[in-house]
């Protein structure tokens, strides 16, 4: 009798196991001729070789879809072992799944759009109003690329420009100043990554989240590359950004011309580079409008409200 320990790296081990331990007793009853003991993120095997190596490669195939789906159920279980497709497997135009198991899917003509030009090209802008899904997009298709190990990180950015408070004032050291800003792209990388594993990733440096200023003097290679806010870029900043890209990364803008907080003597770097690089070979522009509006449908409402009262502010900052 021979024994084995599996380790589970890249999976959650809560939602391996699955409620009340059913997914990994599930898994013991389909291997009677093995001993299997598990522990936090280890399982211990004992028994035959043979079937030792046929219960590992069982275990990577249900890991992998855990990894993939963020859910594991004992239907998923039985057909994964038989060497058939599972039902989410059926399941087309999905980015990535959500902690909860949820589909997360391009939900708009321009999504979409989005979605198609990440495959195409290796920079996208992606501009447009509040509520369009241009960041949470963004950070699924990262996600997904993650997952597959087409990239080794993720690098996700934001200008520390206040919106009508004062860094300064804020209480805190640098980081705690600084997180506010970022907490947007902490929420969408907590929808889509279980919450140990993302601290994991973001300990290893496998996610990193930043400010502008920390990009300077870098060269970003195996990674997608994210600038979220980007409107309220200076020239100089955005040129800084768009020139660390490396070998092997997509890097993705966004922003929202109608919602700058630079002073009205600055000119955004947002609407430079759009129209510095619009006819630049290799960089996609995605527009985003109102139709593209996938929060509360009062958002939609608001957004109207606000271009029918100030027209000017649909583009600002020329």
């Amino acid at each position: 009798m021979t024994e084995k320990h599996i380790v589970l790296e890249d999976v959650d081990p809560v939602i391996f196991y699955g409620a009340n331990n059913a997914n990994i007793q599930m898994i013991k009853a389909l291997h009677p001729k093995l001993r299997i003991v598990a522990r936090g993120n280890i399982i211990k095997v004992m028994g035959d070789e043979e079937e030792m190596c046929a219960f590992e490669e069982h275990v990577n195939h249900i890991e992998a879809h855990c990894v993939k789906y963020n859910s594991l159920n004992e239907e998923d279980i039985l057909d994964i072992i038989k060497g058939k497709k599972t039902a989410k497997d059926n399941i087309e135009g999905v980015i990535v799944y959500s902690v909860g198991g949820k589909p997360i899917t391009a939900r708009s003509e321009n999504q979409q759009r989005l979605v198609r030009a990440y495959d195409k090209y290796d920079m996208i802008f992606a501009i447009g109003p509040a509520g369009t899904g241009k960041t949470y997009t963004s950070i699924a298709l990262a996600v997904k690329a993650l997952k597959n190990k087409e990239i080794r990180k993720i690098i996700l950015s934001r200008p520390a420009v206040e919106a009508g408070e004062k860094l300064g004032f804020l209480p805190g050291d640098m980081k705690e100043k600084i997180d506010p800003y970022l907490q947007p792209l902490y929420d969408a990388l907590e929808d889509m990554i279980p919450t140990a594993r993302l601290q994991e990733m973001i300990e290893q440096n496998i996610i990193q989240i930043a400010p502008l200023a920390f990009m300077r003097g870098r060269t970003l290679n195996d990674a997608v590359v994210i600038l979220d806010e980007a409107q309220n870029t200076t020239t100089a900043q955005i040129k800084m950004f768009l020139t660390r890209m490396g070998t092997n990364t997509k890097m993705i803008v966004t922003g929202d011309m109608t919602q700058i907080d630079l002073p009205p003597s600055q000119r955004s770097g947002l609407a430079d580079a759009t129209s510095i690089l619009k006819d630049v070979e290799g960089i996609a522009f995605i527009h985003m409008d109102k139709k593209d509006i996938v929060r509360h449908k009062l958002v939609t409402r608001i957004v109207e409200a606000y271009e029918k009262h100030h027209p000017e502010t649909v583009i600002t900052n020329k």
